[in-house]
Protein backbone atom coordinates (compact mmCIF):
# COMPACT_ATOMS: atom_id res chain seq x y z
CA UNK A 1 0.00 0.00 0.00
CA UNK A 2 1.38 3.30 -0.93
CA UNK A 3 2.19 5.75 1.72
CA UNK A 4 -0.16 8.27 0.91
CA UNK A 5 -3.29 5.49 0.34
CA UNK A 6 -6.11 5.52 2.57
CA UNK A 7 -6.43 1.85 3.85
CA UNK A 8 -8.80 -0.49 3.13
CA UNK A 9 -10.51 -1.23 6.32
CA UNK A 10 -12.11 -4.32 4.68
CA UNK A 11 -8.34 -5.54 4.48
CA UNK A 12 -8.06 -8.06 7.36
CA UNK A 13 -4.30 -7.51 7.85
CA UNK A 14 -4.57 -3.53 8.60
CA UNK A 15 -3.90 -2.66 12.17
CA UNK A 16 -4.88 1.33 13.02
CA UNK A 17 -2.67 0.76 16.40
CA UNK A 18 0.59 -0.40 14.44
CA UNK A 19 1.98 2.75 13.84
CA UNK A 20 1.72 3.74 17.02
CA UNK A 21 3.29 0.88 18.38
CA UNK A 22 5.82 1.77 16.06
CA UNK A 23 6.44 4.87 17.33
CA UNK A 24 6.65 4.09 20.86
CA UNK A 25 8.67 1.04 20.39
CA UNK A 26 11.60 3.55 18.53
CA UNK A 27 11.36 6.74 21.39
CA UNK A 28 11.70 3.75 23.96
CA UNK A 29 15.11 2.98 22.28
CA UNK A 30 15.86 6.36 21.68
CA UNK A 31 15.87 6.45 25.65
CA UNK A 32 18.39 4.05 25.55
CA UNK A 33 20.69 5.18 22.66
CA UNK A 34 20.44 8.60 24.35
CA UNK A 35 20.81 8.30 28.16
CA UNK A 36 23.75 5.41 27.80
CA UNK A 37 26.07 7.62 26.24
CA UNK A 38 25.16 10.70 28.72
CA UNK A 39 26.42 8.61 31.45
CA UNK A 40 30.48 8.50 29.54
CA UNK A 41 29.99 12.08 28.13
CA UNK A 42 29.30 13.99 31.62
CA UNK A 43 31.30 12.00 33.62
CA UNK A 44 34.70 14.24 33.80
CA UNK A 45 32.30 17.12 34.73
CA UNK A 46 31.05 14.74 37.65
CA UNK A 47 34.22 13.44 38.94
CA UNK A 48 36.77 15.89 38.62
CA UNK A 49 35.67 18.68 41.66
CA UNK A 50 38.89 20.95 39.93
CA UNK A 51 36.92 20.83 36.11
CA UNK A 52 35.33 24.70 36.76
CA UNK A 53 38.61 26.13 38.22
CA UNK A 54 40.86 24.75 34.22
CA UNK A 55 40.41 23.56 30.73
CA UNK A 56 37.70 21.40 30.50
CA UNK A 57 36.09 19.09 27.93
CA UNK A 58 33.02 21.12 27.40
CA UNK A 59 32.19 20.19 24.21
CA UNK A 60 31.87 16.36 25.42
CA UNK A 61 29.88 17.40 28.52
CA UNK A 62 27.41 19.60 26.41
CA UNK A 63 27.31 16.91 24.46
CA UNK A 64 25.97 14.88 27.11
CA UNK A 65 23.45 17.37 28.27
CA UNK A 66 22.20 17.15 25.20
CA UNK A 67 21.82 13.35 25.22
CA UNK A 68 20.03 13.83 28.36
CA UNK A 69 17.67 16.40 27.07
CA UNK A 70 17.04 13.98 23.99
CA UNK A 71 16.37 10.98 26.29
CA UNK A 72 13.84 13.84 28.59
CA UNK A 73 11.63 14.11 25.22
CA UNK A 74 11.44 10.79 24.07
CA UNK A 75 10.48 9.92 27.74
CA UNK A 76 7.14 12.36 27.19
CA UNK A 77 7.29 10.66 23.76
CA UNK A 78 6.55 7.07 24.34
CA UNK A 79 3.83 8.17 26.74
CA UNK A 80 1.92 10.39 24.74
CA UNK A 81 2.17 8.16 21.82
CA UNK A 82 0.49 5.26 23.18
CA UNK A 83 -2.17 7.13 24.98
CA UNK A 84 -4.72 6.90 22.07
CA UNK A 85 -5.02 3.10 22.68
CA UNK A 86 -4.20 2.04 26.20
CA UNK A 87 -7.12 5.20 27.62
CA UNK A 88 -9.22 2.14 26.23
CA UNK A 89 -8.16 0.29 28.71
CA UNK A 90 -8.42 2.61 31.69
CA UNK A 91 -8.35 6.09 30.91
CA UNK A 92 -6.81 7.26 34.48
CA UNK A 93 -3.88 4.86 34.62
CA UNK A 94 -3.39 5.58 30.92
CA UNK A 95 -3.24 9.79 32.44
CA UNK A 96 -0.97 9.07 35.44
CA UNK A 97 1.76 7.64 32.85
CA UNK A 98 1.73 10.51 30.83
CA UNK A 99 1.89 12.34 33.93
CA UNK A 100 4.70 10.73 35.44
CA UNK A 101 6.61 10.16 32.36
CA UNK A 102 6.23 14.62 31.89
CA UNK A 103 7.92 14.50 36.05
CA UNK A 104 10.61 12.46 34.84
CA UNK A 105 11.50 14.61 31.76
CA UNK A 106 10.91 17.84 34.38
CA UNK A 107 13.54 16.12 36.89
CA UNK A 108 16.24 15.29 34.43
CA UNK A 109 15.79 18.63 32.78
CA UNK A 110 16.73 20.39 36.32
CA UNK A 111 19.84 18.23 35.84
CA UNK A 112 20.81 19.34 33.02
CA UNK A 113 20.59 22.87 33.83
CA UNK A 114 22.98 21.94 36.67
CA UNK A 115 25.30 21.34 34.50
CA UNK A 116 24.95 23.90 32.33
CA UNK A 117 25.53 26.13 34.94
CA UNK A 118 28.98 24.56 35.82
CA UNK A 119 30.22 24.61 32.39
CA UNK A 120 28.98 28.86 32.03
CA UNK A 121 31.01 28.59 35.68
CA UNK A 122 34.18 27.28 34.14
CA UNK A 123 33.47 29.62 30.85
CA UNK A 124 34.05 32.23 32.80
CA UNK A 125 37.33 31.76 34.33
CA UNK A 126 37.53 31.26 38.05
CA UNK A 127 40.21 33.66 40.06
CA UNK A 128 42.61 31.90 42.06
CA UNK A 129 40.88 33.60 45.38
CA UNK A 130 37.62 32.06 44.64
CA UNK A 131 38.98 28.81 43.79
CA UNK A 132 37.32 27.25 46.60
CA UNK A 133 34.05 28.74 46.68
CA UNK A 134 34.02 27.57 42.38
CA UNK A 135 34.43 23.73 44.20
CA UNK A 136 31.87 24.11 46.82
CA UNK A 137 29.56 25.37 43.57
CA UNK A 138 30.77 22.31 42.19
CA UNK A 139 29.80 20.25 44.56
CA UNK A 140 26.51 21.70 45.25
CA UNK A 141 25.73 21.38 41.76
CA UNK A 142 26.98 17.92 41.17
CA UNK A 143 25.10 16.94 44.42
CA UNK A 144 21.54 18.60 43.02
CA UNK A 145 21.86 16.67 39.54
CA UNK A 146 22.70 13.29 41.70
CA UNK A 147 19.30 13.38 43.55
CA UNK A 148 18.13 14.21 40.15
CA UNK A 149 19.16 10.86 38.69
CA UNK A 150 17.66 9.22 41.78
CA UNK A 151 14.23 11.21 41.12
CA UNK A 152 14.56 10.71 37.60
CA UNK A 153 15.73 7.80 35.93
CA UNK A 154 15.49 5.67 39.02
CA UNK A 155 12.38 6.57 40.93
CA UNK A 156 9.89 7.69 38.08
CA UNK A 157 10.51 4.56 35.64
CA UNK A 158 9.21 2.68 38.68
CA UNK A 159 6.73 4.64 38.46
CA UNK A 160 5.68 4.17 34.92
CA UNK A 161 5.94 0.74 35.33
CA UNK A 162 3.32 0.37 37.77
CA UNK A 163 1.52 2.24 35.75
CA UNK A 164 2.04 1.22 31.78
CA UNK A 165 2.92 -1.94 32.91
CA UNK A 166 -0.60 -2.76 34.80
CA UNK A 167 -2.03 -0.97 31.81
CA UNK A 168 -0.28 -3.86 29.51
CA UNK A 169 -1.02 -6.59 31.59
CA UNK A 170 -4.05 -5.91 31.81
CA UNK A 171 -4.90 -5.31 28.20
CA UNK A 172 -2.47 -7.84 27.07
CA UNK A 173 -1.57 -5.75 24.15
CA UNK A 174 1.95 -7.38 24.26
CA UNK A 175 2.83 -10.99 26.53
CA UNK A 176 2.21 -10.54 29.75
CA UNK A 177 5.36 -11.85 30.92
CA UNK A 178 7.25 -8.31 29.52
CA UNK A 179 5.06 -5.90 31.94
CA UNK A 180 4.94 -8.50 34.46
CA UNK A 181 9.41 -8.04 34.46
CA UNK A 182 8.52 -4.21 35.19
CA UNK A 183 5.69 -4.97 37.99
CA UNK A 184 8.11 -6.77 40.21
CA UNK A 185 10.82 -4.74 39.54
CA UNK A 186 9.16 -1.65 40.67
CA UNK A 187 8.61 -2.18 44.60
CA UNK A 188 12.16 -3.44 44.23
CA UNK A 189 13.42 0.07 42.49
CA UNK A 190 11.34 2.10 45.00
CA UNK A 191 12.38 0.44 47.94
CA UNK A 192 16.63 1.44 46.90
CA UNK A 193 15.28 5.31 46.17
CA UNK A 194 13.86 5.27 49.95
CA UNK A 195 16.73 3.61 51.18
CA UNK A 196 19.11 5.93 49.05
CA UNK A 197 17.27 8.74 50.87
CA UNK A 198 17.70 7.75 53.99
CA UNK A 199 21.31 6.94 53.72
CA UNK A 200 21.44 3.47 54.04
CA UNK A 201 22.27 3.18 50.07
CA UNK A 202 24.00 5.18 47.42
CA UNK A 203 23.74 5.29 43.22
CA UNK A 204 26.52 2.85 41.61
CA UNK A 205 25.68 0.58 44.74
CA UNK A 206 24.80 -3.57 44.10
CA UNK A 207 21.69 -2.52 45.32
CA UNK A 208 21.03 0.27 42.89
CA UNK A 209 22.53 -2.45 39.93
CA UNK A 210 19.73 -5.30 41.36
CA UNK A 211 16.91 -2.97 41.62
CA UNK A 212 17.84 -1.55 37.88
CA UNK A 213 18.56 -4.69 35.97
CA UNK A 214 14.70 -5.43 36.00
CA UNK A 215 13.70 -2.12 34.16
CA UNK A 216 16.77 -2.19 31.37
CA UNK A 217 15.20 -5.70 30.64
CA UNK A 218 11.50 -4.66 30.75
CA UNK A 219 11.57 -1.69 28.80
CA UNK A 220 14.36 -2.96 25.87
CA UNK A 221 11.54 -5.92 25.92
CA UNK A 222 8.54 -3.38 25.63
CA UNK A 223 10.42 -1.64 23.29
CA UNK A 224 11.90 -4.30 20.76
CA UNK A 225 8.09 -6.18 20.67
CA UNK A 226 6.25 -3.00 20.06
CA UNK A 227 8.45 -2.25 17.02
CA UNK A 228 8.80 -5.47 16.00
CA UNK A 229 5.70 -7.52 16.54
CA UNK A 230 3.04 -4.40 17.34
CA UNK A 231 0.01 -4.73 19.75
CA UNK A 232 -1.95 -7.96 19.90
CA UNK A 233 -5.16 -7.85 17.02
CA UNK A 234 -6.36 -10.45 19.63
CA UNK A 235 -6.77 -8.02 22.24
CA UNK A 236 -10.11 -6.52 23.28
CA UNK A 237 -9.24 -2.55 22.75
CA UNK A 238 -7.47 -2.91 19.66
CA UNK A 239 -10.11 -5.49 18.41
CA UNK A 240 -12.29 -2.56 19.55
CA UNK A 241 -9.94 0.37 17.53
CA UNK A 242 -10.15 -1.66 14.59
CA UNK A 243 -13.99 -1.87 14.68
CA UNK A 244 -13.99 1.88 15.34
CA UNK A 245 -11.93 2.79 12.17
CA UNK A 246 -13.99 0.52 9.86
CA UNK A 247 -16.77 2.43 11.28
CA UNK A 248 -15.07 5.79 10.14
CA UNK A 249 -13.59 4.82 7.13
CA UNK A 250 -16.24 2.27 4.89
CA UNK A 251 -14.61 0.17 2.10
CA UNK A 252 -14.35 3.44 -0.41
CA UNK A 253 -12.38 5.35 1.64
CA UNK A 254 -13.98 7.98 2.83
CA UNK A 255 -14.22 8.45 6.09
CA UNK A 256 -18.21 8.50 7.14
CA UNK A 257 -19.81 11.56 8.54
CA UNK A 258 -23.26 11.78 9.83
CA UNK A 259 -25.47 13.85 8.18
CA UNK A 260 -28.36 15.32 10.85
CA UNK A 261 -31.61 16.20 9.52
CA UNK A 262 -33.01 18.88 10.71
CA UNK A 263 -37.26 18.70 11.30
Amino acid sequence: MDAGQTPNPQDTTFDPTRRTALVAGILYLVTFLASIPAVFLLAPLLSDPRYVLGPGADTQVGLGAVFDMVNALACIGTAVAVFSVVKREHEGLALGFVTTRLLEAAIIAIGVVCLLGLLSLRSVGVAATDAGAAVVVWQTLVAVRGWTFLLGPNLMPAMNALLFGTLLYRSRLVPRAIPAIGLIGAPVMIAFVIATMLGLSELGSPFNGIAGLPFFVWELAVALWMIFKGFDRSAPIIVAAIADFRERVPATGIAHTPVIVET
